[in-house]
């Protein structure tokens, strides 16, 4: 184009001042396809010493993009829906609707609520507003007519094409970049409970889309489509521990393992009540006078995920053993302790012994050099 303001070198100046802001936003990752469009241009030119500045920047993002992923301590954002209710307030605009809101770092539950109620009563007046806390469905004749009504639900991203369980917790790139679909989860029970016994317990996962994608030059964006999809009480108990061995996972295959980290999400994981964790979801699914009250392909996809689970925890008991200083001998022969319990119980309504399993699992079966034996031995 001959217009000044339309020329190669404008194009330029503003891919640059680009590469700044992304640089600011820590979203390091988006530097490689900006630098992608620079670098061609300086080469063109001949400008060396501008080249020179790009890869150093580049070195330094992706120094960045390591440093962040091996630490977690990235916060790229929180996401929330927000429903409107309330025609004397809201009108046709907001009324019944819901956004997708992204909020910056770690903002609570609490203090995003917080900021709604007091922006609407400011603008509605004190006393007007009233918030709804739960992400349970609203029965609009249940509301009084005179009030202006605001709900709110954290919800978490789930990328285009990647499911809803994506690894790499709240600091992940993929999982608050380019993003328009998301879910939050209700637990209930037929009775009308939100809780109840494991073969009771239910969870009603509503998935929404946006009208665009996050980031987005907005920070909250309407939604087009929801989707309900629920989980029966096994559907849910397998959930739960493809969760577990997810979670267990990533942290013993890390680079650099985070210790602390992996102690939390073993003790979760193996010291457990007999009524609570995997051994409630053993009992109750797979004990042999009620699994069959249950479809069969939903017990062997269990019981896999069971035997994926003992040999996830094996193999970061090992690790564990090997990261521990001398003064955290007693906690890890507690840790192995508990997991031989856990490994007996499990094994017999597994009908597999611990140490098929483990081997089935193609891991060794020695921790800290012993081999390992269940607690009955």
């Amino acid at each position: 184009m001959t217009d000044v303001h339309y020329n190669e070198q404008s194009l330029l100046e503003q891919l640059m001042l680009c590469t700044e802001y992304v640089d600011k936003a820590e979203r390091y990752e988006l530097l490689g396809p900006l630098y992608r469009l620079v670098i061609p241009i300086y080469e063109k030119q001949k400008d060396y010493q501008a080249l020179l500045t790009c890869y150093q920047h580049l070195t330094k993002a992706y120094a960045k993009v390591i440093e962040v992923t091996n630490s977690g301590k990235r916060l790229l954002g929180r996401f929330y829906r927000v429903a409107f209710f309330g025609k004397a307030h809201f009108g046709e605009d907001e009324e019944g609707i819901e956004f997708i809101y992204k909020e910056p770092k770690l903002t609570s539950l609490s203090e995003i609520s917080e900021k709604l109620q007091t922006f609407y009563e400011h603008k509605f007046g004190a006393g007007n507003v009233k918030m709804i806390m739960d992400s349970a469905p609203v029965n609009r004749e249940d509301l009084d007519s005179k009030l202006a009504y605001i709900q709110v639900t954290w919800v978490r991203a789930s990328p285009e094409g990647m499911g809803t369980a994506i690894s790499g917790g709240e600091g992940s790139f993929e999982r608050v970049h380019n993003v328009r679909r998301f879910v939050f989860e209700t637990p209930f029970t037929r009775d009308g409970a939100a809780r109840g016994p494991v073969h009771h317990q239910r969870l009603r996962l509503t998935h929404l889309t946006a009208e665009n994608w996050f980031p987005y030059v907005k920070r909250r964006v309407p939604v087009i489509d929801t989707q309900i999809e629920e989980k029966s009480p096994i559907e849910v108990a397998v959930s739960e521990m493809e969760s577990q061995v997810a979670e267990l996972s990533e942290i013993v295959n890390a680079k650099s393992p985070d210790i602390k980290k992996l102690q939390l999400r073993l003790q979760g994981s193996i010291c457990v009540q007999v009524n609570a964790g995997p051994l409630a979801y053993a009992n109750a699914f797979l004990d042999p006078t009620l699994a069959p009250m249950y479809p069969d392909d939903m017990v062997e996809k269990l019981k896999a995920t069971f035997k994926e689970f003992l040999t996830v925890c094996h193999a970061a008991l090992q690790l564990n053993a090997k990261l521990i200083s001398s003064d955290q001998v007693t906690y890890q022969e507690a840790l192995e302790t508990n997991y031989y319990k856990l490994s007996d119980s499990l094994s017999n309504v597994l009908g597999q012994q611990l140490q098929d399993i483990l081997l089935n699992g193609n891991l060794s079966t020695t921790v800290t050099g012993v081999e390992l034996e269940s607690s009955n031995a």
